[in-house]
């Protein structure tokens, strides 16, 4: 059944969220399409332009993403004490660099609150708290990625109509085990995919850019990095112990298939309480195990409390994998 969406997501609850969008009938809109030879393989790389952009703008931090022929994924953080800590000037500049200014709003960003009447100011005052929230929005920053690749695709295809499937899925990620796992899956797209065999070869993703040093500064910091803003938020790990998680993942999935474990589990596994085939079969199906919510086992029972439901999608999995560390 069709969930609301504002029930789905809640900062209070959790800033991180995995979120997927697919083309239409799961077409290959943006790779090679194989009944007609046609290649799209270009607009991959409008999507992870669109996504670096937006982090720019939005108090949104982009943990992971892979773009594929047919969807893409993403991990992001929605940053609320950014945005809160944002002057309203940079609210308003913000947002008007990807929407057209009002009248009122030029006139305030061009004069500050004197060159403004008395309605103009609280009409200022009334919409300054609304954008601010929309800049660490998961949905807004959903609507103005999909939106501007479709408007893009359709005007280079010379068409009108859908180019995403529908609404974007959301998974509200509740702990760390589940934030390690959701990056692993979506970073391991291509492998899992037979289109790469090592994670250094895994096109349009976040490992990649992140291997080779590319636009570090548009993806969120690992612990360890940028030490330049300390109170900035990161992912709660280093990268080095990470990039072995995946490596490993990826070999294991390429290398053996379904019952493979490699002999030398990464540190990092072991360090937060992984149970490694678990980990490995949601590096494969992260995305059906689980419903709206990953977490622990407690964690998923919580919300099951919090929003009176019988069942949340994923409890057993997540008793599976998501172990308690022995003492």
């Amino acid at each position: 059944m069709t969930v609301a969406r504002a029930s789905l997501v809640s900062v209070e609850t959790t800033p991180w969220y995995h979120c997927v969008s697919r083309c239409v009938r799961r077409s290959f809109l943006c790779g090679k399409v194989p009944d007609t030879g046609k290649d799209f393989s270009h607009r991959k790389q409008w999507i992870v332009d669109r996504i670096k952009a937006l982090a720019s703008v939005f108090c949104v931090k982009v943990a992971a993403y892979a773009v594929m022929s047919n969807h893409y994924h993403v991990v992001l953080y929605l940053d609320k004490e950014k945005a809160e800590a944002l002057s309203d000037k940079e609210v308003l500049e913000r947002w008007y660099s990807l929407f057209q200014r009002p009248f009122v709003g030029k006139k305030f960003l061009d004069f500050g609150e004197k060159g403004l009447s008395k309605p103009e100011i609280s009409e200022i005052k009334e919409l300054i708290p609304v954008l601010r929230q929309r800049l660490y929005d998961l949905s807004w920053f959903m609507r103005c990625l999909n939106e501007h690749i479709a408007r893009l695709a359709n005007r280079e295809d010379n068409v009108r109509g859908r180019f995403w499937e529908g609404r974007f899925k959301s998974q509200a990620i509740l702990d760390k085990k589940a934030l390690l796992a959701a990056m692993s899956y979506v970073d391991l797209n291509p492998v899992r995919a037979g289109i790469a065999k090592r994670v250094n070869e895994c096109e349009f993703t976040s490992v990649k850019d992140r291997i080779i040093g590319k636009d570090k500064d548009k993806l969120m910091a690992f612990e360890g990095e940028s030490k330049k803003k300390e109170l900035e938020a990161r992912i709660p790990c280093y990268f080095k112990d990470y990039l072995e998680l995946v490596d490993w993942a990826g070999r294991a999935i390429r290398k053996e298939g379904k019952g493979y474990i490699k002999d030398n589990v990464p540190r990092l596994l072991s360090d937060i309480g992984m149970e490694p085939k678990g980990f490995l079969a949601f590096a494969r199906s992260f995305l059906k195990e689980f419903g709206p919510v990953v977490g622990s086992p407690d964690l998923l029972k919580n919300i099951v409390k919090k929003r009176q439901i019988r069942y949340v999608k994923g409890i057993n999995a997540a008793r599976r994998v998501f172990i308690q560390k022995a003492a």
